[in-house]
């Protein structure tokens, strides 16, 4: 199978295998105006299998938020066919509006409008604490 290079924009890859149309939806990338394409279960010597997500277009991408959904994907930015940058994502110390605190008397679940924030306290277990109430949330 060919797919052609980006010209301008992004190649996401090292994507964990099957979960690259979740990557796909966070971005909203069905609304992008540009030209997209996944590419799923292509082989990898270091992960078996991979799925890779190729950006036509210079779009905004957190960085954060998919560190928290796979700190192993890189993203490379493209300019004019070449390789401007390689980004190696990790787990952000601070999340912001991606997981929400489970407890019902955080102000969070009480005021309308406060950004879920969570700060990590264990890379390992993937563990991360609200900043207003300290519940704990880990990954499941």
């Amino acid at each position: 199978m060919n797919i052609d290079g980006v010209n301008t924009g992004y190649v996401i890859d090292h994507i964990k295998a099957g979960t690259g149309l979740e990557i796909y939806n966070f971005l909203k990338l069905d609304k992008a105006d540009c030209t997209v394409a996944i590419i799923q279960r292509v082989e990898s010597t270091k992960y078996g299998y991979k799925d890779i997500i190729k950006i036509d277009g210079d779009i905004p991408i957190d960085c954060n938020t998919l560190g928290y959904m796979d700190e192993n994907i890189t993203v490379n930015r493209i300019k004019d066919r070449k390789l401007l940058e390689k980004i190696h994502l990790e787990l952000p110390e601070v999340l912001t509006n991606v997981i929400e605190c489970t407890n019902p008397r955080c102000i969070t679940s009480v005021e309308r409008g406060i950004p879920q924030r969570f700060r990590l306290v264990d890379g390992e277990t993937r563990s991360y604490r609200c900043v207003y109430c300290e519940t704990l949330f880990r990954e499941k």
